[in-house]
């Protein structure tokens, strides 16, 4: 059985050890890659997150963080 391609807000926090409401204002602000939105629900690509995941440099999952 093959992993989902597309994740919820919920299954990307997870994840990305993040909380979802800090996942909410990445994409809210753009920094998330993969963002489809079908609807009123968000999904994230899975591939997308996996290869510009946290320490890839400034344009990671969830940005720079100053």
């Amino acid at each position: 059985m093959h992993p989902p391609e597309f994740l919820t807000v919920d299954e990307a926090a997870a994840l990305l050890r993040v909380n979802r409401k800090t996942l909410y204002e990445s994409i809210r602000l753009g920094q998330v890659p993969g963002v489809v939105r079908i609807g009123k629900a968000l999904r994230i690509r899975r591939a997308a997150l996996v290869e510009s995941g946290p320490g890839k440099g400034r344009d990671s999952a969830l940005g720079s963080r100053r």
